[in-house]
């Protein structure tokens, strides 16, 4: 398995802690990031029952158990055929220890269906379901050194990704084009679940398009999100291609400007809204506020978004920032008429910031 096995005891330890502390018996984790953070490895259609006390159950499908074993440090295993089995069991997990307060995490995360939260209700109309992804995200937040340093391998994934997407733009390239040798260079360079984003129009998050190219006149954004054991780091650069009109020199002006003022003011203690009232400041002054999509940092994990998420989630921008959270910031582009205009990097939170995407490129091609 990856990592050592002590990391993931002391996570559900400290999570049955959280569990306890809310009157909740036992949680049902069929999130795949959450999964990950407590069983120490990636399996699709997860299923983990951890107890308020006791050892933790995984469940896997038929055949996957040896696998499973070795790859985790989950000694407790049992195997499903059917996936009415599968709910057979959970149910009966539930009814075996008397539990009547049950926690799930609410999520649009893959393998956390709404299908699945509506079979359980109906199989278990007694039990109270709690929504446990404040408790999950509560630790997640804050990375320990494992983590760190795998945030900062994929920065280093990031950055080879990065280097192959300035070669690659160029006039008449399609998006896919672009985006495919992105993907294979951070595969061979360890990102098992690489994401790729790549803007030749002015869109956020754009899955790339196999009939959009590359325009003189335009900006083209590549968003990278590389893996490593599972961690993500987040790079995002903005290239232009030709010469550009004043309102592109202005927006790389403004970008460039709150980039800088991120770094220097997202310190220990300082809340996100305070920032965002800076760089709000430099759109207005530049005449860009109309352009400007709110919320400029957001955090990185096991996810390439997480909590606290100021670009989702609203109450998020009174958080202050914590040692040991990794960010991704300036997470919001500009969207004008020439395309999007971004700059981001991933950052881990100490006495000082440490970007782990450190990455000069020329915003001319």
């Amino acid at each position: 398995m990856r990592g050592n096995e002590r990391i993931f005891k002391k996570r559900v330890e400290r999570f049955q802690e959280l569990l306890r502390k809310s009157e909740i018996d036992g949680a049902v984790i069929r999130t795949l990031s959450t999964f990950i953070y407590f069983t120490g490895t990636k399996w699709l259609r997860p299923s983990l029952l951890i107890p308020a006390e006791g050892e933790p159950v995984a469940i896997v499908a038929k055949g996957e158990k040896e696998l499973f074993m070795q790859k985790s440090w989950i000694e407790n295993v049992e195997e499903f055929q059917k996936t009415e089995d599968l709910m057979a069991m959970v149910t009966m997990w539930i009814g075996k220890n008397g539990y009547s307060t049950v926690g799930m995490e609410f999520s649009i995360e893959r393998d956390a269906y709404i299908l699945f939260y509506e079979i359980f209700k109906k199989l278990n109309p007694g039990v109270q379901i709690e929504d446990i992804r404040p408790l999950s995200m509560q630790l997640r937040m804050i990375k320990d050194d494992w983590e760190l340093e795998n945030i900062k391998k994929a920065g280093k994934v990031a950055i080879r990704g990065m280097e192959v997407a300035m070669e690659e733009i160029k006039p008449g390239k399609s998006e896919l084009e672009i985006a495919a040798e992105i993907y294979r260079e951070l595969m061979l360079n360890g990102s098992e679940d690489p994401k790729v984003y790549v803007s030749a129009t002015p869109r956020a998050h754009a899955e790339p398009f196999r009939d959009v190219r590359v325009e003189k006149g335009k900006f083209v954004t590549v968003v990278i999100g590389a893996d490593y054991n599972y961690y993500y780091a987040n790079l995002t650069r903005s290239f232009f291609i030709g010469e550009p009109s004043e309102r592109a020199k202005d927006a790389i002006e403004a970008m460039e400007k709150v980039h800088q003022i991120a770094l220097e003011k997202t310190q220990l203690g300082v809340t996100f809204s305070q920032v965002e009232k800076e760089i709000a400041e430099v759109y207005r002054e530049k005449g860009l506020q109309e352009y400007y999509i709110t919320g400029y940092t957001h955090g990185v994990g096991l996810l390439i978004e997480e909590d606290p998420i100021t670009t989702i989630v609203v109450p998020h921008r009174a958080m202050k920032a914590q040692e040991g959270m990794a960010l991704a910031m300036v997470h919001a582009p500009l969207m004008i008429p020439e395309g999007a205009v971004k700059k981001e990097d991933t950052v881990i939170v100490g006495k000082k910031l440490e970007n782990v995407t450190l990455f000069d490129a020329p915003v001319f091609l």
